[in-house]
């Protein structure tokens, strides 16, 4: 009977953490879709000015897209001195917006890290190595006419 007992013991263990495990993973989800509903724009323009500058992003330019584009609410342009920054800086930015809205970020140039292209939904982030991002001149493309800086909040 004591080996019955123990067995019945430590079924009941378990059954206990999955139960709480269960139920962290609920919460957390929950949590985590609360957090994306309540992002809004401005909110999310935020953190990725803040993780942009956390990582050391260089001439950083913040575009206002409402009204001119259904694309996104904002467009912010940044420069990395190397790949490698370009690189870990959209990594970082992606992995942050993840964590803080429960956002999956779409990302392509990565790879090459001379222009990462990251999409959070309402704020498109480009980060470029400044060689390139002279090249394409993305920030005449889309400021108004005669604005020499970008709209801040």
């Amino acid at each position: 009977m004591p080996g019955l007992c123990l067995r019945r013991a430590i079924q009941e263990d378990n059954d206990l953490s999955l139960d709480t495990l269960a139920a962290n993973a609920a919460t957390h989800s929950a949590a985590m879709t609360a957090a994306a509903h309540t992002a809004t724009s401005d909110t999310l323009l935020r953190a990725v000015l803040a993780s942009l500058d956390d990582d050391k992003a260089e001439d950083v330019v913040q575009i206002d897209l409402r009204g001119k584009s259904e694309m996104g609410d904002w467009m912010v342009i940044a420069s990395g001195r190397s790949t490698r920054q370009v690189g870990a800086m959209a990594e970082k930015l992606a992995d942050r917006i993840k964590s803080e809205f429960g956002l999956a970020s779409k990302m392509e140039g990565k790879e090459t890290g001379d222009w990462v292209l990251i999409d959070t939904g309402d704020v498109i982030v480009h980060i470029f190595r400044p060689e390139v991002r002279e090249f394409y001149q993305l920030e005449k493309m889309w400021m108004p006419s005669g604005a020499s800086t970008a709209t801040s909040i």
